[in-house]
C-alpha cells in the first residue's frame, strides 16, 4: 500500500468506518439498553458539538496529522523499531501494541496530574454513559493527545499503515466501550481477559475515585491487569450506578460553552470521592 494511497484515502476511510460503527452502536444501545442512557437528548447533541469543535481545532492548529506524520517518519528512517531491524507485519503489529500501551499511560497521567485532569474531567463529567460519551473530550485535550501521539510515533518509527489501523481501532473502540449495553456475562468474562468491554469501562466512569482511577485501557485489558489498575465491577450494580463527577452535575454545567470553559474553573465543592481540582 503506497504512501500516496494512504494520504489520499485515510480521511474518507476513517470517517466512513467511524460513522458506520457509530450508527451500529446507536442501534444496539437502543435495541438492548442497559441503563437507558442512549435515548436521544440534548446531552448527546452537546457531545457531538464537542467532537466537531475538537476536529476543527486539530485541522487548523496542526499541519500534519498522525498518518501523514508516520509517513514522514518512515521516509527519514527514524525510530526505535526500524533501528532494531523490524519490518513488515512484525513492525506493524508491535507498533500498534506499543501505541496502545502509550495511550494507556497517557490516560493514567491525565488522571494523576492536576492540570491534565482539569482537561480530562470534561469527559468524566458526563452524567450518563452511552456511545456519544466516547467522543466527549475537551478540544485542548484532543490537541495535546495528538502532540503526544506524534512524539510517540517518531520515537517508535511506527509505519503509516500501522498508525492508520491504530487510529481506526481507537475511534471505533471508544464508541464500543462507551455504549449503553452489556454483553452476556459469560461472553463478557471471556472477552475481557484480552479486550476492554463496555461493562469493564463503565466502572471507570464512576464518581468514586477508587473506581474512576481504574480500567484505563482503551482496547486491551492486558495493560490494566499488568499494571494493577484492573477492577472487575463497580460497588453499585452497573445498571443503576451513578455516572459522572459529584461536582459537575447541574444542567448549566453540562452545556457546550460551560464544558469548554470547565478546565478554568474549580469545583463549587470538594468531596472525598472526587479528584483534586
Amino acid at each position: 500500500m503506497s504512501a500516496e494511497w494512504l494520504l489520499a484515502n485515510e480521511g474518507p476511510l476513517r470517517l466512513g468506518i467511524f460513522l458506520g460503527v457509530l450508527g451500529l452502536m446507536l442501534l444496539l444501545q437502543r435495541r438492548f439498553p442497559l441503563r437507558g442512557d442512549g435515548r436521544w437528548s440534548r446531552r448527546q447533541a452537546v457531545n457531538a458539538g464537542m467532537v466537531l469543535i475538537g476536529t476543527l481545532l486539530l485541522r487548523l492548529a496542526v499541519p500534519v496529522l498522525a498518518v501523514g506524520w508516520a509517513l514522514k517518519v518512515s521516509e527519514r528512517g527514524w525510530g526505535l523499531l526500524p533501528a532494531l531491524g523490524l519490518d513488515g507485519l512484525a513492525l506493524g503489529v508491535i507498533a500498534v501494541l506499543l501505541l496502545d500501551l502509550a495511550i494507556y499511560w497517557q490516560h493514567r497521567l491525565f488522571h494523576r496530574i492536576p492540570w491534565l485532569w482539569r482537561l480530562h474531567r470534561v469527559h468524566h463529567s458526563d452524567t450518563a454513559f452511552d456511545t456519544t460519551t466516547g467522543v466527549r473530550f475537551h478540544p485542548l485535550e484532543l490537541l495535546l493527545s495528538l502532540v503526544i501521539k506524534l512524539v510517540v510515533i517518531a520515537l517508535l518509527g511506527a509505519p503509516g499503515l500501522a498508525v492508520l489501523v491504530f487510529e481506526i481501532l481507537l475511534s471505533s473502540g471508544a464508541l464500543f466501550t462507551h455504549a449503553d449495553f452489556a454483553l452476556p456475562q459469560r461472553l463478557d468474562r471471556r472477552l475481557r481477559w484480552l479486550f476492554v468491554t463496555p461493562s469493564m469501562h463503565r466502572v471507570h466512569h464512576s464518581p468514586h475515585r477508587h473506581e474512576t482511577d481504574s480500567n484505563y485501557g482503551f482496547h486491551l485489558s492486558l495493560w490494566d491487569r499488568l499494571f494493577r489498575s484492573y477492577r472487575a465491577a463497580p460497588a453499585e450494580p452497573e445498571s443503576r450506578m451513578t455516572i459522572g463527577l459529584a461536582d459537575w452535575r447541574s444542567t448549566g454545567e453540562q452545556r457546550l460553552f460551560a464544558l469548554l470553559r470547565q478546565p478554568l474553573q474549580r469545583p463549587a465543592r470538594t468531596t472525598p470521592e472526587d479528584h483534586d481540582a
